[in-house]
């Protein structure tokens, strides 16, 4: 079986050959091309070429095109921070949204006038020339109501939400449209899939209930303009008793990228048993280990993550976050040979 075929099988919850395993190689890929993290994240050429590279040089079995959470934030004027080795975040010391009128300012735009949303454009599009059919291909979009928490600032929207929510949803419903058509035009690229960064639904945040207010109302419409396109919505949400239930009800995603059991569940292995065939799974080794701890307790995550959520199918091993930009590419690499070995299936 080729990546294509094998990511096929586990989005059909069905034993391949073995489990397909991407560890997300993101802004760590800018080594294989020798350059500055700022060139990797405002240079499509290098970009794709660092992401098409990290196909060659290392087995992985699917792209994603994650860059930063910043990307999408840049269309309302967001001013952007390049720090030398980390990923682009906003200058949040000059935020677009300085105070809760500021919110009635957000309105629609055009995709089109964004550098960074056109950059990510012309990526998935030079990764496509290069491996459709060969690597499934997901372009990465931070949701709507990230994207303004990065013109605000978390703590300040998260504030803003409980003195005037319809400021809030106002502003979260212009960003939204903008988003639809911007997904649209990634589908148009020819990527297979796009996955949706929900950030905020997990118990970490905020409650189911106001999750679903405040955002799962609106990724609904960008996961229905994804269908229409013929692409698959994914999700991928890192943080705390994610809410795997609310989510599948309101996008129907093909898989969920994740780092800690759903909220109701008590392990990995109940929920595979509970969404199992409903939803692929993908993750979900602790990315901070690939810099910290031995070889052998990485590799003891692995098997364990294999062990848990692997039979049957439906099962995509992976880093639940972005694999350490800082790091080195040892411990992907050993996740990828535990997939070849470990995770064989009829063994």
């Amino acid at each position: 079986m080729n990546s294509y075929e094998r990511v096929a099988a586990a989005l059909s919850h069905k034993e391949a050959d073995r489990v397909p395993v991407y560890p997300i190689l993101s802004g760590v890929t800018r080594k294989l091309v020798n350059a500055t993290y700022k060139q990797w994240s405002t240079d499509a050429e290098i970009c794709a070429e660092a992401f098409i590279k990290s196909t060659e040089q290392f087995d992985i079995d699917c792209v994603v095109t994650l860059i930063d959470l910043s990307v999408e934030c840049d269309a309302w004027g967001q001013k952007i921070v390049f720090p030398e080795n980390e990923a682009a975040r906003p200058d949040y010391s000059n935020c677009v949204i300085k105070d809760i009128e500021d919110y009635a300012k957000i309105k629609k735009v055009d995709y089109r006038t964004s550098k960074r949303m056109m950059m990510h454009i012309d990526v998935c599009r030079r990764i496509v020339a290069e491996l459709k059919g060969k690597k499934p291909i997901v372009a990465f979009v931070f949701g709507p109501l990230g994207v303004l928490s990065m013109l605000r600032g978390q703590q300040d929207m998260y504030m803003d939400i409980y003195d005037d929510p319809d400021a809030v949803l106002s502003a979260v419903k212009e960003v939204n449209e903008t988003l639809k058509d911007y997904v649209a035009a990634l589908c148009d690229t020819g990527v297979d899939a796009v996955m949706l960064d929900t950030l905020f639904a997990s118990g970490s945040i905020m409650s189911k209930e106001l999750w679903y207010k405040m955002e799962g109302v609106f990724v609904k419409e960008i996961a229905d303009v994804i269908r229409q396109k013929n692409c698959l919505t994914m999700v991928h949400n890192c943080g705390k008793n994610v809410y795997f239930d609310v989510q599948i009800e309101t996008m129907k995603p093909a898989a969920i990228s994740f780092l800690y059991p759903p909220d109701d569940c008590k392990d990995f292995a109940e929920c595979k048993e509970k969404y199992g065939d409903t939803v692929t799974l993908i993750g979900c080794v602790t990315p901070a280990n690939a810099v910290i701890g031995t070889d052998e307790e990485w590799d003891a995550q692995c098997r364990e993550q294999i062990d848990a959520m692997a039979k049957g199918g439906g099962f995509i091993l992976a880093t639940g976050c972005e694999y350490p930009a800082n790091a080195s590419f040892d411990r992907a690499r050993r996740m990828i040979e535990i997939a070849k070995t470990y995770g064989k299936y009829n063994k």
